[in-house]
């Protein structure tokens, strides 16, 4: 089994149990508030620190420093690497505390002028008021989550996947907290009860960020203050940073003005088109982004000693493997979406209505999760380059035609609209990366992908057509009275699919299921003698 198997499937195994958790906070969440306006207005209201989270945090700032963190470890020592990263830290907090102030002020003055009469009503609407109030309460998060990507990303460098990823779920855990815990002390409404939301939304982010320390100082990391304005780490993050900067705001500004044109086009669209885009975080999150976090520093290191013929193998292997997983984990999630959403969110105010909306929004958006990861590894292997520029570039273009491709369809077709919109530009994006990768390494050395695409495509057309057929028979005769059954409805197509397509795949001899099954096989093996 190749080492990129066995370190994504450490931090697969951590992100897994993160998106378990994720998936049971979105469950306790639409129990709580369904798609009502209010559940619109937190959703809202969160991407917004979200938005500079991705900044300053998760997106740019690690993609563009982690290459650097890695080059100064192999060329100057821990000492030069240590210094780089409390150079780094430093301006971090500099910058994001000064946003969280500015922020906060900016907010309160909305408010303050929203909230005043204008004849009978207020110049803003209700829901306008409260998204903007659970915004100023959720802002201190952006810092936190920022200083805890830096040090997810620190701990992945140093070869460290399963503890940081697992500081995921300890923010899941706490959210989860603040709505069955807290919500009931703060009123008896909806609306008054949603706050609890948004102080447990900054409580997980002090919990996550402080969950990675011990790991880091296990390391031989001391936090020191150093000055950042005339640090020459700082200088060369920042350079490197800002191109991805223009493509990762470009893309949480789209997500914003997107859902921000949702919010009024009907109450429940954003809330619905959220579950949606939970339920596709689940598979991405567990294969995609983990593969993704371990591709990064990997690829950086191999480019960093110029061994391109290895930064091919490694880049196409990944791809393969991605492609594999998610195009199986799509068909299902476009098939079974209804029997899927029911079974995990249709209970409290969550109802049959909210499960038809966030069901149309998961068939269409699940036709680009396959893309979304893709996009998401090539991203990588151009920020392993030194290349922040050209996915900025692709990027910011996809999320135009995104932005125009959304206004036309969220008119008629609401969630499912955005749905349609999201998947076709992702397509797009995809495109375009392999093309410019290709001409930037002359050959991607994609070959084995591309030899294995049709028996993958024809083992894809078939499970989706075993897991309809399964699911029309079980409601047929069991149909989902109770949970058992509902759980039947969404696991025995699941299976049979899925052991479909494994077996075409296989008999294909697809090298990537065939190296993935004796990987299973070599596990249970071992387990067994254990």
């Amino acid at each position: 089994m190749s080492q990129m198997l066995k370190s994504s499937g450490a931090m697969a195994a951590a992100t897994l149990t993160s998106r378990v958790l994720g998936m049971v906070r979105e469950m306790v969440y639409a129990r709580f508030m369904g798609t009502s306006w209010v559940a619109s207005a937190f959703i809202l209201a969160f991407q917004v620190p979200n938005l500079f989270r991705r900044l300053l945090g998760e997106g740019a700032l690690t993609a563009a420093f982690i290459p650097i963190f890695k080059e100064k470890e192999k060329r100057d020592g821990d000492q030069a690497m240590w210094h780089a990263a409390n150079a780094v830290i430093s301006g971090l907090l500099v910058f994001a505390s000064a946003v969280v102030v500015f922020g906060f002020i900016g907010v309160s003055a909305a408010i303050s002028y929203g909230a005043q009469m204008n004849g009978e009503a207020t110049r803003f609407t209700g829901k306008t008021l409260l998204m903007l109030q659970l915004l100023r309460v959720m802002l201190p998060y952006l810092l936190l989550v920022c200083l805890a990507a830096v040090f997810m990303g620190m701990l992945n460098a140093r070869g460290h996947f399963f503890v940081p990823s697992f500081g995921a779920a300890m923010l899941n855990l706490v959210m989860i907290a603040s709505v069955l815990w807290l919500a009931p002390k703060l009123g008896t409404e909806l609306h008054d009860k949603v706050f609890a939301l948004a102080i447990g939304v900054v409580a997980a982010g002090v919990v996550q960020a402080w969950f990675q320390l011990p790991s880091l100082h296990r390391e031989g990391f001391r936090y020191r203050w150093v000055n950042p304005w005339r640090d020459e780490t700082v200088r060369r993050v920042v350079t490197q940073m800002l191109p991805a900067t223009l493509g990762v705001a470009a893309y949480q500004i789209n997500v914003v003005l997107v859902n921000g044109l949702a919010y009024w086009v009907d109450d429940y669209v954003v809330a619905s088109f959220q579950y949606a885009v939970r339920l596709m975080e689940l598979p991405q999150g567990l294969f995609g982004v983990s593969m993704a976090a371990y591709l990064l520093p990997a690829l950086s290191g191999l480019a960093a000693e110029k061994k391109y013929p290895e930064f091919r193998r490694e880049l196409s292997q990944g791809v393969s493997y991605l492609v594999f997983v998610n195009l199986l984990a799509s068909v299902l999630l476009i098939v079974l979406a209804e029997p899927i959403i029911r079974l995990l969110f249709e209970r409290g105010k969550f109802d049959a209505a909210s499960t038809s909306q966030a069901a149309l929004a998961l068939a269409c958006l699940a036709p680009g999760l396959a893309l979304f990861s893709t996009v998401n590894v090539l991203a990588r292997a151009f920020y392993a380059l030194g290349d922040t520029r050209t996915p900025m570039r692709i990027g910011v273009f996809c999320l135009v035609l995104n932005l125009l491709l959304s206004c036309a369809l969220v008119w008629r077709y609401k969630q499912g609209g955005l749905g349609i919109a999201n998947s076709c530009t992702s397509a797009l994006n995809a495109g375009l990366l392999i093309y410019a990768l290709r001409r930037k390494l002359t050959n991607l050395d994609m070959q084995p992908l591309r030899t294995a695409m049709p028996a993958l495509l024809l083992a894809t057309v078939a499970a989706g057509a075993l897991a309809w057929w399964s699911w029309r028979v079980w409601e047929s005769k069991f149909g989902h009275g109770n949970i058992l059954l509902k759980l039947g409805a969404v696991f025995a197509p699941a299976i049979l699919a899925g052991l479909g397509y494994w077996l075409i795949a296989t008999l294909a001899k697809v090298p990537v299921a065939k190296e993935l099954s004796s990987a299973v096989f070599k596990k249970l093996t071992r387990a067994r003698r254990g």
